[in-house]
């Protein structure tokens, strides 16, 4: 299982849900300004319970955007080691934008997210309803690359094994229904392919 490095802007968001992340394929990081005297009980227990995979990183430097070079810094270190792994940077801070498109752009994954909640890896788990599991399908097939199903069966088996398999013939079938409407599958016969959107 591919590794998923989280990159908290802990000046610019202060999560609450940060326990959901204490599972082996998470790693999280959170970046500290240097006048932030303060960080949540919930965020340090969380932290302290993930042991090595979790660490705080503090600028050392007040000085403007000196905390997003931090990040940049760091998940440029971690991509040069581990280029496979998904990389998240937890942030409402547009700045970031640039960098992780230049990152995808040299087919890393990485994407900017603005709570917990949104890391497709927790989606999945709170996805009910077709309009909140479309999503989570789509960013998958986004990091698949050029290793997407290439069949209507294929596409069908990799949507439910995405859910852990819990998932009806109908609700796999309403999902494909749903993407083929939005333009980004396209089925042709047995044969699909795709048109994901710019940006995503």
């Amino acid at each position: 299982m591919k590794k998923n490095y989280i990159l908290i802007d802990y000046e610019n968001v202060q999560p609450d849900a940060i326990a959901a992340l204490d599972k082996e394929k998470f790693s999280v990081i959170v970046f500290v300004g240097s006048k932030q005297d303060k960080v949540k009980f919930d965020v340090v227990s969380a932290l302290q319970g993930m042991g090595e995979r979790g660490s705080y990183v503090k600028t050392s430097d007040s000085g403007k955007n000196a905390l997003d070079f931090h990040i940049a810094y760091y998940i440029g270190r971690l991509v040069a080691k581990e280029p496979d792994a998904h990389y998240y940077i937890l942030s409402k801070d547009t700045g970031f934008d640039s960098l992780l498109k230049h990152l995808k752009n040299k087919n890393v994954s990485a994407r900017r997210v603005k709570s917990v909640a949104d890391l497709p890896i927790i989606k999945v788990s709170a996805s009910k309803s077709v309009p909140d599991r479309v999503p989570v399908v789509i960013n998958n097939l986004e990091q698949r690359g050029s290793s997407k199903p290439s069949t209507l069966k294929t596409l069908g088996s990799t949507i439910n094994s995405l859910f852990k398999k819990s998932l009806s013939e109908s609700e796999v079938s309403a999902i494909i229904a749903e993407l083929t409407k939005r333009g980004i599958v396209v089925v042709n016969q047995a044969k699909v392919s795709y048109v994901l959107p710019v940006g995503h």
